[in-house]
């Protein structure tokens, strides 16, 4: 009789991102500018590796990778945030719901190893210069992101199958603003623990294991440089892995900070902002970071424009 008298859920609804309804304008403007920095961002960087000769090396075709996941993962979910921010009514279906989890989770996955053979590039490049070119092929490389995208599909395509099979039933509000893991899980009406076991033990070996092995590689590369004899091939031999330093430690703050703390001092309104950074924030800052802090992408944005003001001209003429 307890079974019949559930009514299974079809559709989630989710929280209102505030309680203020004057503000649902305002934030639809700032995220929708933040979107637009984020797609113009990366697809100036996806173009300018592209365009430019000079930038056909390892370090930036993982960038190029990284800029076309960026924009993928914010875009699975940042359209359907400022959607809600123009409705009363912020509903999705449970089909839905599965497919933005495993695309979400599937390019966060991703990113995490793809960062962690991005550390790996950069230590090879300072600590054996050498063999550089010999180890770090065009085969090599496609091969890591071949292996980062495959852990990632492999990985959460069983975890997300997993959650999806549960029960949902009674309440369906979400006190989120997107379908994360967390509070989705704790939608299902039936024992999770098992769930949550298994979602620790995927953050502890798929976010953890690209962390220690940046980890490592960075007390490898600071060790090297901390050797070189002059500050100037101190300052360049940093300068070169710099900003991907930034870019891990943005990524890596807000997400073992979002998986692995602990539930007592967990609440919706905290996990809202957590993952506002990690979804809006530090992706918005990605771009700005490599092409602000990076003289060769820079050096490549100035002949593009010359080189297409040129054609203009020629055109022109």
């Amino acid at each position: 009789m307890e079974r019949e008298n559930r009514t299974v859920v079809i559709e989630f609804i989710f929280q209102r991102f505030t309680s203020l309804p004057q503000l649902q304008i305002l934030l639809f403007l700032v995220f929708l500018l933040s979107y637009l920095v984020i797609l113009m961002g990366n697809l100036l960087i996806i173009l300018l590796i592209k365009l430019n000769p000079s930038l056909h090396t390892p370090m930036y075709f993982f960038l190029l990778n990284l800029s076309f996941l960026e924009v993928c993962y914010t875009s699975s979910v940042v359209p359907q945030l400022l959607a809600h921010l123009l409705v009363e009514q912020k509903t999705i279906t449970v089909v839905g719901c599965a497919a933005q989890m495993y695309v979400f989770t599937i390019l966060g996955l991703t990113e995490c190893c793809l960062l962690a053979a991005m550390a790996y590039d950069r230590y090879i490049a300072i600590c054996n210069p050498l063999h550089y070119r010999t180890i770090m092929s065009g085969r090599v490389c496609a091969q890591l992101v071949a292996a980062s995208w495959t852990i990632g599909i492999l990985v959460e395509v069983v975890q997300i199958t997993w959650i999806f099979s549960l029960p949902f039933c009674g309440s369906n509000r979400i006190h989120h603003f997107f379908c994360d893991i967390p509070p989705v899980v704790k939608m299902a009406c039936t024992d999770t623990s098992k769930n949550e076991i298994v979602v620790l033990t995927v953050s502890v070996l798929f976010i953890m294991g690209p962390f220690l092995l940046i980890t490592v590689s960075y007390i490898c590369i600071i060790s090297t440089i901390l050797k070189l004899p002059s500050a100037e091939g101190r300052s360049k031999a940093f300068s070169t892995c710099s900003s991907h330093l930034m870019v891990v430690t943005l990524f890596y703050g807000t997400a073992l900070f979002t998986y692995l703390r602990p539930k007592s001092i967990s609440t919706p309104e905290s996990d809202q902002m957590i993952s506002l950074m990690y979804i809006v924030v530090t992706p918005v800052l990605n771009p700005i970071i490599y092409t602000l802090r990076n003289k060769k992408v820079k050096g490549a944005f100035r002949k593009t424009i010359e080189k297409s003001h040129t054609t203009t001209l020629g055109d022109g003429s």
